[in-house]
């Protein structure tokens, strides 16, 4: 699960060449950190389902 620690700096190289006037790359380190972001976001959700389903198959 390193989607979130490689969203994270991209997110950060996108803020800091924003500062120093470089927008288009900017913008290209943003798109990468919002789509690493979001694939995070979906296996974050499957392995909490699978958790759930899981936790109710042994307790049960």
């Amino acid at each position: 699960m390193d989607f979130l620690t490689w969203a994270i700096i991209f997110a950060v190289v996108a803020v800091i060449a924003g500062l120093f006037g470089f927008t288009g790359i900017a913008a290209g380190a943003a798109t990468i950190a919002r789509i690493l972001f979001f694939v995070f976001l979906v296996i974050a959700a499957i392995f909490i389902v699978l958790v759930v389903i899981g936790g109710a198959a042994v307790s049960g």
